[in-house]
């Protein structure tokens, strides 16, 4: 009995705010409680979306990496691509960090299967290139720039792809995801 109710202890402070297991943001409007990373600049949100066991938005320590957003978030599903994203990324406040699934031969996929918009957090070059005016070294250009930011926080990143301006991005808009 004492092993049992140390063990609800130490799951209870481990999963505290600050200490370092982040906490979800309710959704719910009528709360009138404001996001912690508003009061607290050791915080940051974010959103985990995708094969995850628990999407949501979540607020987590300003140090934190990707890979601790999806624990977060309960984990990777079954069919997680989780080499389709970079785990050690460190996580920007108000990014959205999306899991994909494995495509049918265990590929990962950028795209969905219904033709919808495609994941910068995934998409592969080869994927990008499926875009009207992103050629092989545009495509390029875009995985390197995710690469060096860790990840898109929003479509608008883009715009500091060299050889994106402003009528290619407008473009790009509804065709991606962050």
């Amino acid at each position: 009995m004492a092993a049992v109710l140390l063990a609800v202890a130490a799951w209870r402070v481990a999963d505290r705010p600050g200490a370092g297991a982040g906490t979800e943001i309710s959704l719910d409007a009528a709360s009138g409680a404001s996001a912690p990373a508003e009061a607290d600049r050791g915080t940051l949100v974010v959103h985990v979306a995708g094969a995850v066991k628990r999407p949501g938005v979540y607020s987590l320590p300003a140090t934190a990496r990707v890979r601790q957003a999806v624990g977060r978030a309960g984990g990777p599903r079954p069919r997680a691509a989780l080499s389709q994203i970079n785990l050690a990324a460190p996580l920007q406040d108000g990014q959205q960090v999306v899991v994909p699934l494995r495509g049918p031969a265990g590929q990962g996929g950028g795209t969905s299967g219904s033709g919808g918009p495609i994941s910068l957090s995934s998409a592969s070059a080869e994927e990008l290139q499926g875009l009207d005016g992103i050629g092989p070294t545009l495509a390029e250009r875009i995985v390197e720039e995710r690469r060096a930011r860790g990840g898109f926080a929003s479509v608008e990143d883009l715009d500091e792809v060299p050889g994106i301006g402003p009528a290619r991005l407008e473009a790009l808009k509804d065709k991606v995801v962050p």
